[in-house]
């Protein structure tokens, strides 16, 4: 396509018309809504439509004369397909945390320039970095202004789906009961107002869940807690009577969604106002007057969340069994499919969330599904369409990262399956990533390591070999929420103190593998943190150690044998025994008789 006439063309061209209006040299688009949310509705996926790029994260410049989009190890071959003939300039970034658009806009701007972006989406963090960077360069930072409110014609809307709760027995504590937990942390930080604008934590505080974002039980609003009451601001019409009569029996008051701005300005001075510096954005809180004394500490619901309790562990156990039975009926099926007919990686993706939907508690899938076989499995965040997708004929690897959201826990599994022969570079690679999820799994640690601590066991076994990955090792995950939780991240991340690793919460382990242009390799379960006993009875302090919450089996026809030593084969023996106990009597016939020969001695 000619560039001039590209569509992403003309609209970088629409913006730059805006830079023009309000004599600025350069606009910043990030990846966020008014929500700092990591997945967003349609509304705010401006960098998207302005760019053409479909991946999760990702940031946007555009100056008078160029666009950038910046971009980490993740995305850059998706980037670099989606961005061709649009004009727009792909930056290879070393992290998605990394900030290099800040010293660009610095230098598009200049002496006296003026750089803009939308405040209502701009996170507490990066206003500062960002603004202390253009100061040093003379240039200026406008935060007032949405230049996509000026050239996004056909814009969509707030959401408008329904709000509903999420209720017992797979809601274990009470609304009131979060919020007097809430409260306490207030205390705490001696302040009498807390606002929560993580849409995953306000879902989470008042056992509400919604469909405002694709894959991910939450809803657009904003909740501010006073010691003995709450207000949630919702979009009129997305909570009906019955519902708020509940709330309110909670102390909880609903009101709409655009009055936030201005309760926050009326906020009385003097009042201590506690809210997540990561979790609420610069535009919001503006409206905080200068008197108001705000704390900034992350949100207590945030650590509370991380932390599931026995109850809801148990839950999360049945729905880990119900998608492994799933899986084994979509394996069972594809493992005789692929042998007689012609499948594209749409068609691994459609049946393996038909399996999902026939089971109990499934609302919906957690994430979509990524099929990718060969090249394509080198993709991290690789998704199959209509326009383009492999058919999985031949020899090669078929990469499938897969999850689903049950009322009782979410799931998130990758697996890796041979197809056809695999040769001796792939069996290594497998095997390696194979090792260091075995090694991290196995491993015992004290409570409250930090999480980053933990992530080169998984990529010891991987770096022996001259090998890595680019992504995290693994990521907290929700119980019926956000299939990306925080605040544990296993991952390259410098430790925080909120990084704690403590009982209760659920994290992926995937290393992984990705041969660019041939093959990619991946393999995720999700663990739960346990104590464990060790023979020095806690003289050192509490242990923790993982349980493998995921039930599916490991394809071993890819394993070169010779890596692996005798604990590790005991391993994968152990975990397929488990494997077939638990999901044995939720299987039959062809289901059944595939989970049998997949879980036989190694």
């Amino acid at each position: 396509m000619d560039t001039r006439t590209h569509p992403v063309t003309l609209r970088i061209e629409r913006i730059r018309d805006a830079l023009k209006v309000h004599q600025a040299q350069a606009v910043l688009v990030p990846s966020s809504d008014p929500h700092l949310s990591e997945y967003l509705p349609e509304r705010w996926q401006g960098r998207e439509w302005s760019s053409g790029f479909t991946g999760s994260m990702g940031t946007l410049a555009v100056s008078l004369s160029e666009a950038v989009l910046f971009a980490d190890s993740r995305y850059w071959s998706q980037a670099e397909a989606e961005l061709r003939g649009t004009g727009i300039r792909l930056e290879k970034i070393p992290t998605g945390a990394a900030t290099h658009h800040n010293d660009w806009l610095a230098r598009q701007a200049g002496q006296g320039g003026t750089v803009l972006v939308d405040g209502q989406v701009l996170g507490l963090a990066a206003e500062k970095a960002l603004r202390a960077t253009l100061a040093a360069a003379g240039a200026t930072l406008r935060t007032d202004i949405d230049v996509f409110a000026e050239v996004w014609a056909d814009r969509p809307g707030l959401p408008t789906n329904a709000v509903f709760e999420h209720l017992p027995p797979f809601a274990t504590q009470t609304r009131a009961d979060k919020l007097m937990r809430v409260r306490g942390a207030m205390a705490q930080h001696t302040c009498s107002l807390h606002f929560v604008s993580s849409v995953d934590d306000i879902a989470w505080i008042l056992n509400l869940r919604g469909a405002d974002v694709s894959y991910n039980p939450v809803f657009i609003s904003h909740l501010l807690i006073s010691a003995t009451d709450a207000t949630l601001f919702v979009a009129d019409g997305k909570i009906d009577a019955t519902l708020t009569a509940r709330l309110a029996a909670d102390g909880v008051t609903v009101k709409p969604y655009a009055q936030a701005p201005a309760t926050l300005a009326a906020v009385p001075a003097g009042t201590r106002v506690l809210v997540d510096p990561r979790r609420v954005t610069y535009g919001l809180r503006q409206n905080l007057a200068a008197s108001v004394v705000v704390v900034e500490a992350i949100n207590p619901s945030t650590l509370f969340k991380s932390r599931k309790n026995a109850t809801e562990a148990e839950f999360v156990r049945q729905a880990m069994r119900e998608d492994g039975a799933a899986m084994c009926e979509f394996y069972a099926w594809f493992e005789e499919a692929v042998k007689s007919q012609t499948l594209t990686e749409i068609d691994v993706a459609d049946k393996l969330s038909a399996a999902r939907t026939k089971r109990a508690g499934f609302k919906d899938l957690s994430f979509p599904v990524i099929a990718g076989f060969n090249a394509n499995g080198a993709l991290p965040h690789y998704r199959a369409t209509d326009a383009s997708h492999a058919t999985i004929k031949g020899d090669g690897l078929l990469l499938i990262d897969s999850g689903g959201q049950y009322l009782g826990g979410t799931t998130d599994i990758t697996r890796t399956w041979a197809i056809g022969t695999v040769n001796a570079s792939q069996r290594r690679g497998y095997t390696a990533v194979l090792k260091g999820t075995i090694g991290l799994t196995r491993t015992l640690f004290p409570e409250a390591t930090p999480s980053p601590f933990l992530d080169s066991i998984a990529r010891a076994p991987l770096w022996a070999e001259g090998l890595d990955y680019g992504h995290g090792t693994g990521h907290g995950v929700g119980y019926y929420l956000n299939v990306h939780e925080g605040p544990q991240s296993i991952s390259k991340a410098i430790p925080e103190p909120h990084h704690a690793m403590e009982e209760g919460m659920i994290t992926s382990i995937e290393p992984g593998l990705y041969r660019e242009g041939h093959w990619g390799v991946r393999i995720e379960n999700l663990v739960l943190n346990v104590a464990v006993d060790t023979p020095e009875k806690g003289a050192f302090g509490k242990m923790l150690g993982f349980e493998t919450l995921t039930l599916c089996p490991i394809d071993l026809t890819c394993i070169e044998r010779s890596m692996l030593n005798a604990d590790e084969v005991k391993w994968i023996n152990d975990y397929h025994t488990t494997v077939r106990e638990r999901l044995s009597p939720l299987v039959t016939g062809t289901a059944l008789d595939w989970l049998q020969r997949k879980t036989l001695a190694f």
